[in-house]
């Protein structure tokens, strides 16, 4: 995702789940390509910091892709903490956030 419209788009209609370091957005979708948008703002840390943790959960979500319905939207939202959360714990956060984000979708 590049354009702010699908950003918001996603965010405001996309269910919500929330980690320590990371905020998960999601609209499921039924079939088609998914597609993932990264927010990492300044309070995350300097320049340096944001694109790192962006291409670490760039790589996390990528492996997790399988976890949601084809044709979803995803916003990953980094908090503060991202900067300083392992590999290892920001992949748990972000498998839980999906998960419960999915799960609570499916609820009519």
């Amino acid at each position: 995702m590049r354009d702010g419209q699908e950003f918001k788009q996603a965010v405001r209609r996309g269910r919500k789940a929330a980690e320590p370091a990371m905020v998960v957005h999601v609209v499921p979708g039924t079939d088609g390509v998914t597609s993932v948008g990264f927010v990492v703002s300044k309070a995350v840390g300097t320049a340096v910091v944001r694109n790192r943790v962006k291409r670490r959960l760039r790589h996390l979500t990528a492996a997790r892709l399988g976890e949601v319905p084809a044709g979803s939207r995803i916003v990953v939202r980094a908090r503060p903490s991202a900067a300083t959360a392992t590999s290892t714990e920001l992949g748990d956060q972000l498998e839980a956030a999906l998960h419960r984000a999915v799960a609570h979708g499916d609820r009519p």
